[in-house]
């Protein structure tokens, strides 16, 4: 029998009472399925669900095989090796002492003598160089992620469960993460932002607020699924629009009649000439029709509205969220930064970077690649002036935003609002609420913690504290931008960088997001000689 995970009527809350998941029911089988939807609905929740780190509140969960996990983040114990990581360190240690004769017969009855060349064909699967020695620590988070993947192919799972696996991976480690998956013929469920990554899926899986949906094939066939819903649900809309337009119109019309009969009957009680018995009568008729005039309006106009609340609701849902930035006016011929015969480091002995020059002029979009350790975050402490060069000069003729990994230019004490107010001081209430409202910050929302966002909600409200000012800055430094954004927010994201007619210098390793934001010049590190 394939083996399989099903969840059936699975609700479940975080503490404070929001609810994530409601009656959700969900089948993995044998196939790679890619787990989409915005931050904060719940995808890693429910990849916790499965493994068992989170308990549903109601609902059951049924794994049928076995699993190897992924964690957005390899967590690292001091003194701990790659051999620690795959579980296979007693067994070496074994290994080793029964090639010095020292290990006796019930020992050596438990010897697995292909597991040295099964550790070695997992790491180079990954395309990772590493002894079984080496400490997790020496190495870097993507070196870290790529070994931890190594030791779940070395495990052989029934299904792999990854969330998030190419964050923190130059293109040599997403090269390898994709060519993982696409060998891989046991079940995966991959929670991931990659546009390359999902089009090599066999299913995609939609979470949203309302629950899951599931499209067969890969990542372009699910967008152009959702296109087609999205046109069907503004044409719902439109329908349920009309259609209470036409109940409204019917309702005044009904009560226009109504009021010129009850201002006839009126008439007739003030002449005098109806016997009393015959007034009360009509009046009573009068004031039921008119009661049961108003029941019917307020019922029909009652469905009406909800049949457009209704409608309308699957646009938000469907509808991706859209950015417009305004205007920085920079010239195309204005140097904006310069950058001569720079060496530096973070230890004088051994510069990460050596004799480097870089001068960007007007609306340039430069994007920043190379391998992890190549020195790209050296680059990008140069530019803002975190880390003062060694040799050679750094000028900056412009005003500059960096927006790094931790989104470290908001207060995590502060609202988004209280924040956006900070960083753009001249802003008033209502041009601070429109544009966090612009990112989907509307609301209460603006009003959250900026310490208690997940990463992807933080860099949101970082690019709506920078980019929706009124004057945004004329340089813009991104540090791998997309590395905690849902795919919605990605490709708004993009539309905004679009529309951005300042500078850009970018640090990515995505490759369809340094396509469509129309980089113009590619500089690659190659890091210390």
């Amino acid at each position: 029998m394939p083996h399989s995970i099903a969840l059936s009527k699975i609700s479940w809350s975080t503490p404070d009472g929001h609810t994530l998941l409601s009656d959700l029911d969900l089948t993995f089988g044998a196939a790679r399925t890619g787990l989409v939807g915005r931050n904060g609905v719940g995808k890693t929740t429910l990849l916790r669900l499965v493994t068992g780190d989170l308990v549903p509140q109601s609902g059951t969960i049924t794994v049928d095989g076995t699993l190897g996990v992924l964690r957005q983040t390899v967590q690292v114990t001091a003194g701990e090796t790659v051999a620690g990581l795959f579980g296979i360190a007693d067994m070496l240690d074994l290994i080793a002492r029964a090639e010095r004769g020292e290990a006796d017969a019930d020992a050596l009855a438990d010897a697995d003598w292909t597991v040295e060349a099964r550790f070695s064909a997992a790491l180079a699967r990954l395309g990772l160089q590493a002894g079984p020695d080496t400490l997790l620590s020496a190495l870097s988070g993507g070196q870290r992620t790529r070994a931890a993947l190594a030791a779940l192919v070395f495990q052989e799972p029934d299904f792999l469960l990854l969330d998030e696996p190419t964050n923190n991976l130059d293109r040599e480690g997403r090269q390898a993460v994709l060519d993982l998956l696409a060998g891989w013929r046991a079940g995966a469920v991959v929670v991931s932002h990659d546009r390359e990554l999902l089009e090599t899926m066999d299913v995609i899986v939609e979470l949203t607020s309302l629950g899951a949906s599931s499209y067969g094939g890969n990542w372009s066939a699910y967008r152009q699924r959702k296109a087609l819903e999205l046109a069907a649900a503004h044409r719902d809309l439109a329908d349920a629009e009309k259609h209470a337009g036409e109940v409204a119109r019917t309702m005044q019309a009904i009560a226009e009649r109504q009021a010129r009969r009850d201002s006839a009957g009126r008439r007739k009680r003030a002449r005098g000439d109806i016997p009393r018995i015959v007034l009360g009568a009509m009046k009573e008729r009068s004031e039921l029709t008119g009661g049961a005039n108003a029941r019917l309006a307020e019922g029909r106009q009652a469905e009406a509205g909800d049949a457009v609340a209704k409608a309308r609701a699957r646009i938000e849902v469907l509808q991706p969220l859209t950015v417009s930035v305004p205007p920085t006016h920079l010239p195309a011929s204005r140097v904006v930064l310069r950058m001569e015969d720079v060496t530096a480091g973070y230890r004088p002995e051994q510069p990460v970077i050596s004799d480097f020059s870089l001068v960007v002029t007007g609306p340039e979009r430069i994007a920043i690649t190379g391998p992890n350790g190549s020195g790209k975050t050296t680059l990008l402490s140069l530019l803002t002036g975190d880390l003062q060069p060694a040799k050679g000069s750094v000028r900056l003729f412009t005003d500059l935003a960096l927006l790094d990994q931790r989104v470290s230019l908001l207060d995590p004490a502060l609202s988004i609002r209280d924040n956006f107010r900070r960083i753009n001081p001249g802003a008033d209430e209502n041009a601070c609420r429109a544009a966090l409202a612009r990112f989907m910050f509307r609301a209460d929302a603006a009003l959250q913690v900026a310490g208690s966002l997940s990463g992807g909600q933080l860099l949101r409200a970082g690019l709506a504290c920078v980019l929706g000012a009124g004057q945004p800055p004329a340089l813009l430094v991104l540090d791998e931008p997309t590395n905690h954004l849902d795919i919605d927010s990605i490709e708004a994201v993009e539309a905004g960088l679009r529309a951005y007619d300042g500078a850009l210098v970018v640090v990515s390793h995505d490759a369809a997001f340094l396509e469509a934001i129309g980089i113009t010049r590619r500089i690659s590190l190659s890091g210390p000689s």
